[in-house]
């Protein structure tokens, strides 16, 4: 089992989040708390990919065309840390 932490700052982000992506993001969590950020590669619509460089170490996962869940993995504690949940533009 895995551990999703969200940075103090996501709940309020959330809530001014068209409620699709909020949704979206709700899925995304699911996932990566039942089977860990690999089995997120087995849907394609989250096209989670490695980010390089100012954000070289981070992920990022497609919430809709426009946002991003941003987010590192630590893999000795099984730990998600969610960063950001952000417009494109990284």
């Amino acid at each position: 089992m895995w551990r999703v932490l969200e940075h103090h700052d996501i709940s309020k982000t959330c809530r001014k989040l068209p409620l699709e992506v909020v949704k979206k993001y709700e899925l995304w969590k699911d996932i990566v708390l039942r089977h860990g950020p690999e089995k997120l590669k087995e849907f394609p619509g989250f096209r989670d990919e490695k980010l390089k460089g100012e954000r070289e170490g981070q992920w990022a996962s497609r919430l809709n065309l426009q946002y991003r869940a941003i987010y590192e993995v630590e893999r000795e504690t099984v730990t998600v840390f969610i960063l950001e949940i952000t417009p494109h533009k990284y």
